[in-house]
């Protein structure tokens, strides 16, 4: 069967709904679930829909497959609602009570209405009816009027679940005490409604300058409105819908609160009974202490968040500071706000070492954060090159060089320690001449303002081919292929696969989110845990033995020809064996796999003991 990749995707995130459903995980990371759901909802009416939102804006109409998806969506919000609904009397067992205002004490009453009058009102904006088109995309609102609609206010951008004082575990929500004491707010009393409205974000992809980006991000919320959710009961929801261009499919109608993102704040408790237990990272003797020594002896191998990303850390911390290294080369994608890493390549530069890096501007919902660090590194001294016209650089690997040798960091996730927490990565440390020749080739190319061509790294179309033909040589009887990715929607690599599982072979796929076509003789499982699962890998059998490579890349036609990915082998027997015996573990989860069929249909597989994700690589 075909879904399409936005129907696909949304099934993802009816997993991670459904994740939160869980009685096996703790009260608050189910809370933390319904808000992961909210947020991902929120990405698909900003990016994932463009495509299909284009088509439909192009028709004047929607198109059955587009109002049958947006059907399902607001089905799962819906759901998201009375699942929130349905944890608040286990957290008040648990002791996160959730009060109104009415069940505070007058005393407490008196605070807050002053915490409104002197903290909120003023950063609270109240705006005229008319101002429909003036409406911020994500931003909650309150709606107010009588007959007609009068005001919007825009609540400010604070934390909307606030600790009653003297009471431990009690909150009120910033809604509810708004609306409560709306006298403080609006000219006179009158009824309020929430309000939030979605926008297509508007960032062109062809903006590649880093002086027009941030022209770009100012105009990005302005984009046509995709979706609008109003609080149920609310009396003009045709005439805005009607005033916004919206359909009735666009418009959700849904119990208050309407951004159930807000229970992050709750799910960040400090209540370890109530949250998964420590994790204790792996650390490799004798790494850390002599990090460039060690990888002169032996290639390591390491599977985050089980395997401590510190230890990736402190490899570029060595190379910063150890005489024999002269140069440093990084690929940077998403690297978030603070990172170490982003700290020991500017002060690498500082010790007077050439430091070259390829920061990707264009990183979406990112972008901002980038230009930031752009401006720190060039104000340290950091070589930042400009990216080849026409393509995102994806590709993760940091090289560091000198006459005391190369040593070679290769990833399959972002620079990020904060991610590297929760996302499930691939690190692959080595000083194999192969390898970091291929990789110095790789900067060389980027910094000529080239297209890499490496030999034993794959990349672009190459990196599709070379796929190609290990699935040809996997197609027969006893061949095997095991592709594990984020995405698999390349239609090439699809029709490959099913003529590969025609010819006898078995072929297996562990794919987290997007898989648009499903053959009946594929076993495919997607699985959804305590870890966000983002390494990319696929091992081949074709009958000389097994191959095992990991990479940046997803398998989307995107990947292969509009970004620059790199496809590396994992050497070493024992490494190759860690990582079949990873891929056989998730192959078999009863934990948090979902298998999916080839008919569209999902089945849960949980309440078992094989948690793949505990056992790790």
């Amino acid at each position: 069967m075909r879904l399409s990749r936005e129907r696909s995707w949304f099934r993802f995130n009816r997993r991670v709904l459904a994740t939160a459903r869980r009685p096996d995980v703790p009260l608050l990371e189910r809370l933390r679930y319904l808000a992961i759901f909210a947020a991902n909802t929120d990405e698909f009416f900003s990016a994932r829909i463009y495509r299909l939102f284009q088509e439909a804006r192009a028709a004047r109409r929607l198109p059955r497959g587009y109002r049958e998806l947006l059907a399902e969506v607001r089905q799962a919000a819906v759901e998201a609602a009375r699942l929130f609904a349905a944890l608040r009397p286990e957290l008040a067992r648990a002791g996160v009570r959730l009060l109104r205002p009415e069940e505070l004490s007058p005393t407490e009453q008196r605070y807050f209405g002053a915490y409104l009058a002197e903290v909120v009102a003023p950063e609270t904006d109240l705006l005229d009816a008319a101002a429909i088109g003036d409406l911020s995309s994500r931003a909650l609102y309150f709606a107010a009027g009588r007959r007609n609609l009068r005001y919007w206010l825009r609540l400010p951008a604070r934390r909307r679940f606030l600790e009653v004082p003297g009471r431990p575990g009690a909150f009120v929500r910033l809604g509810e005490l708004i609306r409560w004491r709306s006298d403080l707010f609006l000219p006179r009393p009158m009824p309020m409604y929430e309000l939030r409205l979605t926008r297509i974000a508007q960032l062109e992809a062809e903006r590649l300058d880093w002086e027009e980006l941030p022209l770009a991000l100012e105009g990005r919320l302005d984009g046509h409105p995709s979706r609008l959710e109003v609080e149920r009961g609310f009396p003009w929801r045709a005439a805005i819908a009607r005033s916004l261009e919206l359909r009735d499919e666009e418009v959700f109608e849904l119990p208050a609160p309407l951004d159930l993102r807000a229970l992050f704040e709750l799910a960040d408790l400090d209540r370890p009974d109530l949250r998964w237990p420590p994790l204790r990272r792996r650390r490799r003797r004798g790494f850390a202490a002599a990090p460039l020594d060690y990888l002169r002896e032996r290639d390591l191998l390491l599977y985050h968040p089980l395997d401590d990303y510190g230890q990736v850390v402190a490899f570029v911390q060595a190379a910063a500071r150890e005489a024999g290294v002269t140069r440093i080369a990084a690929t940077l994608y998403r690297v978030g706000e603070r990172n170490p890493i982003m700290e020991a390549l500017m002060e690498a530069a500082e010790r007077g070492k050439r430091v070259e890096v390829l920061l990707e501007g264009r990183a979406r919902f990112d972008e901002l954060v980038n230009l930031y660090w752009r401006l720190q590194l060039e104000g340290r001294g950091v070589r930042v090159l400009d990216y080849p016209r026409g393509k995102k650089v994806h590709a993760k690997l940091l090289l560091a060089e000198g006459p005391g040798g190369r040593w070679l960091h290769l990833g399959t996730g972002n620079y990020n320690p904060a991610n590297a927490r929760v996302y499930t990565d691939l690190s692959y440390l080595t000083t194999r001449p192969e390898l970091t020749a291929d990789a110095a080739n790789f900067f060389a190319a980027l910094a000529e303002g080239r297209e890499p061509e490496p030999a034993r790294l794959w990349s672009g179309s190459r990196a599709r081919e070379e796929l190609l033909a290990r699935i040809r040589a996997a197609a027969r009887t006893r061949g095997e292929v095991i592709v594990k990715v984020n995405h698999l929607t390349d239609e090439r690599l699809l029709r490959a696969l099913e003529r590969a599982a025609d010819a006898g072979a078995r072929v297996r796929l562990i794919v987290r989110s997007t898989l648009t076509r499903n053959h009946p003789r594929f076993r495919a499982v997607s699985l959804v845990g305590r870890f966000l699962e983002h390494a990319r890998v696929v091992v081949f059998n074709t009958g000389a033995g097994w191959e095992v490579w990991a990479s940046s890349a997803d398998w989307m036609e995107r990947n292969f020809d509009r970004r620059l990915e790199l496809f590396f082998p994992v050497e070493g027997e024992h490494d190759r064996e860690r990582v079949l015996r990873g891929l056989r573990r998730e192959l078999a989860d009863d934990v948090n796999a979902t298998v999916l069929l080839p008919d569209g249909r999902e089945r849960a597989r949980w309440g078992g003991r094989r948690d793949a994700q505990a056992l790790g690589w």
